[in-house]
């Protein structure tokens, strides 16, 4: 199963929560075809019928559909996003990506996937979203990881447009080595893990022999290092700037992950985005409760936090949903 370096860096990605009784979401379990099984994923269908539909794009790591992952985190993220929306008028999926949970099968190395791969899922997730609920195209929402998926993906006539919640600005060495500096208790580890981004950046692999287990067995694991590479590549900042479609960028101010000069550098790079800074949401898109590291950490395995509102209305804001009772023109 693949490790994360957003993950390995501090606990990891994003989770989910309960769904409003409300909002009476009707989710429906369905599938894409993968290279060696299927991709699974839930729709959360909502009212009316033609209502705009979202495609949850998950960050880095072993994260399910939900948003949760082996590594720490279950703060159902993602699903509480999907309920919310739901709640809106606007119906959305999320899968499990390849390798993981109910796509277990997709793949016989989850290790090999790049993020091509993930933009091919979602790319086929779109054609499939479109073909059982007759949109006429999907919105993209990419979460960390996710919105580099979003962006590689965004150039399909069955996209809508892309929703870039809590996406690095920056190539991920920059942001990797920023957030592990940022750790006081990573201070013994900085000369090796400083070493192995620039060999990583450069395009080569690293002998991690003599590292310390944190950085051989997780960060620098020879098994993910090709992924790596690929990863460090890619520049969201040209990715954003090639493409057309209309873009929501989203970032919260207590986001230990990705900060605001991430979301600044991609509302640089494309004037016209719609930049939104949400005060106290973390990384796993909830509100902080209290200050510190400890505080924003606790968010990361919390499933009965609500997701943050102000995300929730920026996002159907941007996707066009009508009033609740109003029909679509």
């Amino acid at each position: 199963m693949k490790t994360t370096p957003i993950l390995a860096v501090l606990i990891a990605i994003a989770g989910l929560a309960a769904s409003p009784a409300s909002a009476a979401p009707r989710p429906v379990e369905i599938a894409v075809r993968g290279p060696d099984g299927p991709i699974a994923g839930t729709l959360l269908i909502a009212d009316p019928l033609d209502a705009p539909v979202v495609l949850i794009l998950p960050g880095s790591g072993p994260t399910d559909r939900d948003g949760n992952s082996p590594a720490g985190v279950s703060a159902a993220s993602y699903r509480l996003l999907a309920e919310a929306l739901a709640a809106k008028g606007i119906s959305s999926a999320r899968a499990d990506k390849r390798g993981i949970a109910g796509s277990r099968a997709a793949t016989t190395n989850p290790n090999q996937v790049t993020i091509d791969d993930y933009a091919a899922d979602a790319l086929a997730w779109t054609k499939a979203l479109r073909d059982k609920t007759g949109a006429r195209c999907i919105w993209l929402a990419g979460h960390s990881e996710g919105g580099l998926v979003a962006l590689t993906a965004a150039a399909s006539p069955d996209v809508c447009g892309i929703i870039l919640i809590a996406t690095a600005g920056r190539t991920l060495d920059v942001v990797m080595r920023e957030q592990l500096a940022a750790n006081p208790a990573n201070a013994p580890l900085m000369a090796d893990a400083n070493r192995a981004i620039d060999a990583l950046a450069a395009g080569q692999h690293v002998d991690v022999t003599t590292m310390h287990p944190a950085l051989a067995q997780g960060l620098f694991n020879p098994a993910i290092q090709d992924y790596l590479i690929d990863l460090f590549h890619r520049d969201p900042v040209k990715l954003i700037a090639q493409t057309a479609k209309p873009v929501l960028i989203v970032s919260g101010l207590a986001d230990m992950q990705v900060s605001r000069v991430d979301a600044e550098a991609l509302g640089a790079a494309r004037p016209d985005a719609r930049l939104l800074l949400i005060a106290g949401m973390t990384h796993t898109l909830k509100q902080i409760a209290g200050e510190g590291r400890v505080a924003n950490i606790a968010t990361y395995s919390d499933p009965t936090l609500p997701i943050d509102v102000t995300l929730v209305d920026a996002i159907a804001a941007f996707v066009g949903a009508p009033p609740r009772g109003e029909p679509r023109p």
